[in-house]
């Protein structure tokens, strides 16, 4: 007997209605990949939200305070605490330059729940064609830079460098210039650190802790638990020339490689993972 349409549809409902709770609660690979779609799903959605009320204003950083408070929901939803510490030493009414880990796009929790006034990310430019989220970040001044056009990148930097004197804008940089998920932090490129020295402003590190506990892209896991994000004293600039920039560089990188370490393993954020051979205590970092 040939069944109708509306059959078929109602029988696949009843399927799908079986197996997905059925791979949520069996399936650790299945539960990984769900939270991850809903993730990217809820904040592009989010940023549909977010663009006709950015849109009042046209393209201004203010408007990133709009998108801070339409995130910082998230991490309740998947039950991540995140505890700041040190946020007293943000310069009260300068403009600087933040650096920052990059581990994962959860870093985006982190970011929100300290990002401070007037500040924003310099991103690559992919990000301005991700659609809703593109606009969106469009909208609240994020600074996009095409990082295969070194010519490209170099002016952009130049002109940051006079937006944050001329109109008290603090930048947030991931210095490492890529997602960086083995527990340690990758060699920082300079262009941070270039722009500070040009600008004559702070450097703030920033320090998230690992994720290791509650989050690994590879075992294909994501579960609920806490990450402390340390922000570090400012690191001043006065005086400095281009040629102290790889000395800068490698300075900031150790004080935040030390924080990292210590943060990830107190308890507070990480795991024992930081002893396993690769983890930022073995030797060969």
């Amino acid at each position: 007997m040939e069944l109708w349409p509306g059959v078929w549809m109602l029988l696949l409902f009843l399927l799908l209605l079986f197996l997905l709770p059925t791979l949520w609660f069996c399936s650790p690979s299945a539960k990984y990949f769900f939270k991850m779609a809903f993730y990217n799903g809820w904040i592009l959605f989010l940023a549909v939200l977010a663009i006709p009320v950015c849109a009042v204003r046209g393209r201004n950083v203010e408007n990133m305070k709009i998108l801070r408070l339409m995130l910082l929901h998230i991490k309740y939803l998947y039950g991540i605490r995140v505890e700041v510490r040190g946020a007293h030493h943000f310069p009260p009414s300068q403009p600087y330059v933040v650096v920052s880990n990059h581990q994962s796009s959860l870093d985006l929790l982190g970011m929100m729940e300290v990002l401070p006034g007037r500040c924003v990310p310099i991103a690559k430019r992919e990000l301005l064609w991700a659609g809703s989220a593109g606009l969106a970040c469009w909208l609240a001044g994020v600074i996009f830079i095409d990082r295969k056009r070194t010519g490209d990148a170099i002016s952009v930097m130049s002109e940051v460098a006079q937006t944050l004197l001329t109109q008290d804008v603090r930048v947030w940089v991931f210095p490492e210039g890529t997602r960086n998920h083995n527990g340690s932090m990758l060699p920082f490129k300079r262009g941070a650190f270039h722009l500070a020295v040009q600008a004559q402003v702070p450097i703030v590190p920033i320090v998230m802790s690992s994720y290791q506990d509650f989050y690994c892209k590879k075992e294909r896991r994501f579960t609920s638990g806490r990450c402390q994000v340390r922000v570090l004293p400012p690191v001043p600039t006065e005086g400095l020339t281009p040629d102290d920039v790889p000395a800068l560089a490698d300075r900031v990188r150790h004080s935040m490689l030390t924080v990292f370490r210590e943060i990830s393993t107190d308890g507070r954020g990480g795991g024992d993972y930081l002893k396993k051979p690769g983890g930022v205590g073995e030797p060969q970092l």
